[in-house]
């Protein structure tokens, strides 16, 4: 009996409802972000992670076009078990991770003076890692 393929993907997924950050009027995530890793920039408003950045969760899908700046609204995996693409350094599977560059996720740095007030900026826990390409997170 062969083994059967696990689609981790379909586990678990919590969506939520944000608005988009703009920048001099002009919307910051744009169709072609669809399936980054997205970050909190305000209240209830969400932007392109950066390099560091605490992880919110992976854009699934955009209201409306490109073309209509100002009106549309973001839907946000925020919990259960998504892939994102990696950027140096690559996380290791056991480990939680921050923002890359480009949309992408990364290893967080270790517990110290890095660490905002708040709490520690790693999120996740990485499940499984694909080369330098991508990685199964479990966001909780």
């Amino acid at each position: 009996m062969a083994v059967r393929d696990q689609n981790l993907e379909a586990i678990a997924p919590v969506i939520a409802t944000f608005k988009i950050h703009q920048t001099t009027g002009v919307d910051d995530l744009k169709d072609a972000d669809i399936g980054k890793a997205v970050k909190l920039t305000g209240n209830g408003e969400i932007g392109p992670i950066g390099a560091g950045d605490i992880l919110l969760g992976k854009l699934v899908a955009l209201t409306l076009t490109d073309g209509d700046v100002g009106k549309r609204l973001a839907s946000v995996q925020v919990s259960g078990i998504c892939r994102l693409a990696v950027s140096a350094t690559v996380p290791v599977v056991g480990n939680k991770v921050v923002g890359g560059t480009s949309g992408t996720v990364k290893q967080a740095p270790a517990l110290g003076a890095s660490d905002p007030a708040g709490g520690n900026v790693a999120r996740g826990l990485v499940l499984d890692v694909n080369g330098t390409t991508d990685c199964v997170i479990l966001l909780g």
